[in-house]
């Protein structure tokens, strides 16, 4: 087993690990007196079929629920003795667990996250349990206008793709999920050749992959069978409207929604994530400067290119007075045509591209942000090389790039729309 040292002249120097099992682990020193454990599993909502729907969500909340070795709540009390912190998330295309430990610490709790992630027990009882837990949160989600705008909007997105889908799936389904489902789910898609393990933090290297190797002893389950595949779905060819009434809202919303390459496709997203920032990142973008702080149309306004793994979502969000709604979206879609028809200015792309470095430097002062940052490429890349090279692609964009990726991927004329207005 020989140790591939990610070189780069850059902040970041991880070393990248291959354990025969399948395993990667990406470890890093860091003279930070604290040590990040990121365990990032390719397993999110994706992967389910529409009858387990909610399947992975439910599962982050069952692995802390006992082991064989490890008692229900026995993670968490010693996690707090130690003063460490932990927590987990699930997302559509993976589950992130992780552990924040002193570095004397790490060697005893990073077992213990191992072994709850690997090894849970899914016991009937405590199924049952947390069962209520996670249709509490589902109705709590229902409850929310914002995740209620998001839903609709990816509903709309995608006709066939799973990321239409919630994460944390309907209500319905998660009522009638049996316990051994769970225990067959989670035995098919957790194990070693599934999971990144990250760590970074005040301890030698070797030390840091060692604890992490001796950690993982099984590696005797199965291949993990074949996610679903998907094709990537085609661009709109006209404008798709929905529109619904909300009793909870005082203002409207305004989604509008493009089918977009995603990670699969990662070349092509930079000039798009520009793209987004020339539209919405901060006040003087032309979205925020035009139709909330010059016309006052939009209270708020924010565009987001989601570079999920199979596709992604060119997204513009906005909140306004009903009366607004008509004379908002026809402005978003002048300022598309305009960056289509005139481009955009070299001081745009110097702002942004100012934006990009200074936050690649913020996101690596701790342990967890590099952990995070890892963690993520390895799982939804492959490779850690991308993590480095983004701010230098984003620089080396120019104007003709981005006005290029506004033709192709964004049409004025050809988009989903969500409106929701408050009930008359």
């Amino acid at each position: 087993m020989t140790s591939i040292l990610v070189n780069t002249p850059r902040l970041n120097a991880p070393t990248l690990h291959q354990l025969p099992n399948g395993l990667t682990i990406v470890a890093e020193q860091m003279p930070v007196e604290a040590v990040n454990l990121s365990l990032w599993v390719n397993v999110g909502s994706a992967i389910e079929t529409d009858a387990i729907n909610g399947m992975a969500h439910f599962l982050e909340h069952m692995v802390f629920k006992g082991t064989q070795r490890i008692a229900s709540g026995e993670f968490e009390r010693r996690i707090e003795e130690c003063g460490a912190v932990t927590n987990a998330a699930t997302s559509q295309d993976y589950t992130h667990y992780y552990i924040t430990t002193a570095p004397k610490d790490f060697a005893k709790l990073a077992p213990l996250q191992v072994d709850v992630v690997l090894n849970s027990l899914i016991p009937d009882d405590a199924f049952e349990r947390e069962r209520l837990v996670v249709l509490e949160e589902i109705r709590r989600s229902d409850d929310n206008p914002r995740r209620r705008t998001f839903q609709r909007a990816m509903e709309t997105a995608f006709a066939q793709l799973p990321y239409r889908r919630p994460v944390l799936g309907p209500f319905e389904t998660i009522a009638q999920l049996k316990p051994q489902q769970m225990r067959d789910f989670h035995s098919t898609w957790y194990q070693p050749r599934s999971i990144s393990a990250v760590a970074v933090g005040n301890l030698p290297v070797e030390e840091l992959i060692n604890t992490i190797a001796d950690s993982f002893t099984q590696s005797d389950r199965p291949q993990p069978p074949a996610s679903n595949t998907y094709a990537q779905e085609p661009a709109f060819t006209e404008i798709v409207r929905h529109e619904f009434e909300d009793d909870s809202l005082q203002q409207a919303r305004l989604v509008m929604v493009w089918r977009v390459p995603g990670l699969s496709n990662l070349e092509q997203t930079y000039a798009l994530d520009v793209l987004a920032a020339v539209l919405g990142a901060g006040r003087t973008s032309r979205l925020v400067r035009d139709l909330r702080e010059e016309k006052g149309l939009v209270s708020t306004i924010s565009v987001s290119n989601m570079t999920q793994r199979l596709q992604g979502t060119f997204y513009i969000s906005a909140t306004c007075p009903t009366e607004n709604l008509a004379q908002v979206e026809t402005a978003i879609a002048q300022h598309i045509r305009a960056i289509q028809t005139q481009g955009v200015q070299e001081a745009e792309i110097n702002r942004i591209r100012t934006q990009v470095a200074n936050r690649f430097i913020f996101a690596n002062e701790t342990p967890s942000d590099r952990a995070g940052l890892y963690g993520y490429y390895q799982s939804m890349v492959g490779s850690l090389e991308p993590a480095f090279e983004y701010p230098a692609r984003i620089q080396a964009l120019d104007a003709a790039d981005v006005c290029s990726a506004a033709q192709q991927y964004l049409s004025a004329d050809a988009y989903g729309v969500v409106v929701l207005k408050p009930t008359a």
